[in-house]
């Protein structure tokens, strides 16, 4: 892929970069709300078919620094098209799945894609003027976020007009477009870093995840105090110990443990893990509770479509918020945006557990549980940038949302184990079940209110962050650079 005489103009790249971002936003969301029509079409049960989300989350959270790693070394623009390939393999092993392995190993592959997002930050960075690199970064984060706004409200129209295949067939069309144009059109990397990959880490990792979630979402069936289940949980935290371990001696780890130690970076993450277990739940089983038959003693027998809508407010609020979170910031301090999204997010998930009688409410569930999220990513990402040194930021930045992604993968699991455990005689969960794990969620987001107490304010967190080699390599900022970014997730 050699560089192009004169380089291709930067609008160019950008268009291609944006057709790749926007497939991978798609196959994020369009899943979501068709779920329940997965689950009855492949015959499998409720906490089976949650590993259709859960399976990428994992994947995403495993690859989406290992993407950007390679791509540092060999060339992002290389990269990025490999990441797109595995887009559309995933995509077409989804469309002509017909089980449920199957499919939850086409989603695995479709996580690979998850190195998307930073690689194209990355270009971004290496190909635009400098001063317009932030704006550029912050319209594909954007994008991201309105492609899986999109891809909410589209699934039940595919769905209608064609079937649930199409869900697939047709972001693989729009990756391998945009797979073809990345090869051709972007210029090869300018910047190289020399490296390597730090394999152990990354296989203890994936690890201790998957001893997690498989002990998580298994325990209603084989009970919590089975053997499996405490030898699962046991070895989940004897490999996370490893984990560490091995993070820490690495020449070139995934994840530095040594920034991790710093007050601003290890209370921002353990908000972003939180917040992670809440929205991801939501967005995998509130589709499910709204599509359930009103006959249950509760849903609203809604379709695809409807449900799909039911969501929307969410990516609307968020939108709109992270875009203004800036200037509240700057007036009140990031530190208590963040406060004040962990607790309006609170409040969004006792409005899912205790008023989802009508639905204005679920309607106004999902728009307060935006505006909650919006405000706490985007300040978030402020309080990261201001706790390291610049050459750090990307890496820094790309772990909190990386982190994020394991929360979800986490709360995927944790809410189908609830969830699943109260079981009515027709099969479907019990009221019970869903507001038993809606009002969990909204433990965990008073959780993160707490730890969102203890960060420090930017000022302090400086002079810590200053302490460490500026030198540091940033592996070009894309290694980890808003990985898995949704709305509000806006680079400072």
């Amino acid at each position: 892929m050699a560089s192009a005489a004169p380089r291709t103009h930067h609008q160019v790249t950008f268009a291609v970069l944006a057709a790749g971002v926007a497939a991978y936003a798609l196959l994020q969301s369009l899943v979501t709300p068709v779920l329940p029509t997965i689950q009855a079409n492949l015959h499998t049960s409720q906490s089976t078919v949650t590993w259709v989300l859960t399976a990428y989350l994992l994947s995403a959270s495993i690859f989406t620094p290992i993407m950007g790693r390679i791509g540092d070394m060999i060339g992002k623009e290389r990269v990025f098209v490999v990441t797109l390939i595995a887009l559309a393999v995933g995509s077409l092993l989804a469309a002509l799945a017909g089980n449920v392995t199957l499919m939850i190993v086409a989603r695995a592959v479709q996580g690979i894609g998850g190195g998307v997002l930073p690689l194209a930050f990355g270009i971004v960075r290496d190909e635009y003027p400098k001063e317009k690199v932030s704006g550029a970064v912050g319209t594909i984060a954007s994008l991201s976020a309105v492609g899986a706004g999109l891809g909410i409200v589209l699934a039940g129209p595919i769905v209608d007009a064609l079937d649930w295949h199409w869900l697939f067939w047709l972001p693989m069309i729009m990756t391998v477009a945009a797979a073809i144009a990345a090869f051709f059109l972007i210029p090869a990397s300018p910047v190289r870093t020399p490296g390597r990959i730090s394999w152990l880490p990354a296989l203890l990792l994936s690890a201790w995840l998957v001893a997690l979630l498989v002990a998580l979402s298994e325990a209603p069936e084989w009970g919590w105090g089975s053997g499996k289940v405490i030898g699962l949980l046991v070895a989940a935290v004897l490999l996370a110990v490893l984990w560490v371990q091995s993070e820490r001696r690495a020449a070139a780890p995934l994840i530095d443990m040594g920034m991790m130690r710093l007050t601003a970076v290890w209370t921002n993450n353990l908000v972003a893990l939180l917040i992670g277990v809440g929205m991801y739940a939501v967005f995998a089983f509130l589709p499910e509770f709204v599509q359930t038959p009103s006959a249950a003693g509760y849903g609203f027998g809604a379709d695809i479509t409807r449900s799909g809508l039911m969501l929307l407010p969410a990516t609307i609020t968020m939108f709109f918020v992270g875009t203004a979170a800036g200037g509240l910031a700057r007036r009140i301090g990031a530190k208590t945006v963040v406060l004040l999204g962990c607790l309006v997010g609170t409040a969004a998930m006792a409005i899912f557990a205790y008023a989802h009688q009508h639905a204005w409410e679920i309607y106004v569930g999902t728009g307060v549980m935006g505006v909650g999220f919006g405000l706490a990513f985007a300040a978030m990402s402020s309080l990261i940038v201001s706790a390291v040194p610049p050459a750090q930021t990307g890496v820094a930045s790309g772990m909190n949302a990386n982190i994020r992604t394991i929360g979800g993968s986490v709360g995927a699991a944790l809410m189908a184990s609830v969830v699943t455990s109260h079981a009515a005689p027709s099969g479907l969960p019990r009221e019970a079940g869903y507001t038993n794990g809606f009002a969990m969620l909204a433990a965990a987001l008073l959780v993160a209110a707490a730890a969102a107490l203890l960060i420090p304010v930017a000022g302090r967190s400086r002079g810590v962050a200053d302490s460490l080699p500026a030198d540091e390599p940033a592996h070009a900022e894309s290694g980890l650079l808003a990985a898995g970014t949704l709305v509000g997730d806006k680079p400072e």
